[in-house]
């Protein structure tokens, strides 16, 4: 395939796999290939999977079938990478002679090297014993980047198949992800946010160095404005993360904490390893540490066994922590996982009523936290132009809020006061708050 030079690639799934996907870009084009204008003038397409629920697999096999029509006509090769891949390398084997290549989530990183080869038939680099991180993770967005620096996950919650298909948890190097995120800044990214399965059990062993130690010398060594992470799962947020997020300026005010439910029984049926009020009372921890700090969690409903008493300790939990925003979702059965089996699923038309409730919950949610902003003055980078208007721009806070204000092109990468003025949907509207003189 060496003088193959035109690619194009899918992603679906989390923000690790987008990271993921945009460090294989980088790596391609090092090697002389170019993106396609789209997959009808490429040489190689590749799809990027995810497999933490069915509809995400859903949308791929029916991508692996409009590749398998488009082979017919097009000399195009198809690569199936990641999180998919792994679950389901021996039917994709089988039942999908249109796909060339696949890696698992631990080969991918050796499918550019591949590609240097030349292929006929279907390639399998699943059989790597370990993750490896890619060098450089980048970014077409000059503004904002996604920097993995850990892999896989040690919980076995009892609904999830990350753990089979990510495997177990491996740490990056930190002076790799220190020297990454120095050259970054000096390209002019300004916001980075830090990926993992389990973010904050990163642990560089030989360097001695936990998570609140990494945040420490990211904070104070690379010169980067803006901090993020995620996802942190709850019993690992410790007291001295706690303390860095509050004492480090450019760690931004801004944490994804995913709850899951608020029934301690459905919690540990889950094996989430907390409860209902070790949450409440880790939140307490976070909002004495960091008054103005916006949280939003993921939440899922319909998990087997599920009551209508269960339901109600989840809206009371809402009620008192008032997250800016849930990414809700009702439970999906994934084969391999502890819960999969269990005789007490509920049907599917209950999943959804009840997930309904929850998000019109959210929705009133969201709109008290968003209508308390308006009227405020925040600081924003400004990120890009807004696809309706060469005269607006779009800005993000350090909470993630979108905010659209009259500007132009030259603002773009600037840190900037805007005052809040008004809220439309999920979108902030306002003007920017000039010194004297401007």
């Amino acid at each position: 395939m060496s003088e193959k030079k035109r690619y194009w690639l899918e992603n679906y799934g989390c923000q690790m796999n987008k990271a993921e996907a945009s460090a294989i870009e980088l790596e391609l084009q090092e090697q002389g290939w170019t993106c396609a204008e789209s997959e009808y003038e490429a040489d190689l397409a590749i799809i990027n999977t995810c497999t933490v629920r069915k509809t995400a697999e859903n949308r791929i096999w029916g991508r692996i079938g409009h590749y398998k029509h488009l082979k017919k006509t097009q000399n195009i090769k198809l690569a199936v990478i990641g999180c998919m891949a792994e679950n389901w390398k021996d039917q994709l084997k089988k039942d999908a002679p249109a796909v060339d290549i696949i890696a698992g989530t631990k080969g991918q990183k050796l499918l550019v090297q591949k590609l240097i080869g030349n292929y006929n038939g279907q390639e399998d680099f699943l059989e790597e014993n370990k993750y490896s991180f890619h060098d450089s993770h980048g970014t077409k967005d000059t503004i904002n980047a996604l920097i993995p620096i850990m892999h896989g996950c040690n919980n076995f919650c009892s609904y999830c198949i990350v753990p089979y298909v990510r495997g177990r948890e491996v740490s990056r190097d930190s002076d790799e992800i220190l020297e990454e995120i120095k050259k970054l800044v000096t390209l002019g990214v300004k916001d980075v946010t830090l990926l993992g399965q389990n973010v904050n059990s990163f642990d560089d062993l030989p360097k001695g160095l936990n998570f609140a130690g990494l945040l420490r010398r990211i904070a104070r060594e690379t010169g980067i404005m803006r901090l993020r992470f995620m996802s942190s799962h709850p019993k690992d947020l410790t007291d001295d993360i706690i303390e860095v997020m509050a004492s480090e300026k450019n760690i931004c005010n801004h944490l994804h904490l995913p709850v899951q439910h608020g029934s301690s029984k459905v919690l540990g049926e889950m094996n989430r390893r907390y409860t209902k009020e070790d949450y409440f009372q880790l939140v307490d921890k976070l909002k004495a540490a960091i008054p103005d700090i916006s949280l939003t969690t993921d939440i899922m409903v319909g998990f087997p066994g599920e009551t209508e008493e269960d339901i109600d300790e989840l809206v009371d939990l809402m009620k008192m922590v008032r997250f800016s925003e849930s990414f809700t979702y009702f439970y999906n059965p994934r084969e391999g996982t502890k819960a999969f089996d269990r005789e007490d699923s509920l049907p599917e038309d209950l999943k959804k009523e009840r997930l309904a409730r929850i998000i019109e919950l959210q929705r009133e949610i969201t709109k008290g936290v968003f209508n308390s902003r308006i009227g405020t003055d925040v600081e924003i980078i400004a990120e890009s132009l807004s696809k309706k208007s060469d005269k607006e721009i779009l800005g993000r806070t350090e909470r993630s809020e979108t905010v659209l204000f009259p500007g132009k092109k030259e603002l773009i990468g600037k840190v900037l006061t805007v005052k809040i003025t008004s809220l439309k949907g999920q979108t902030f509207f306002g003007e920017e708050v000039l010194c004297p003189g401007e």
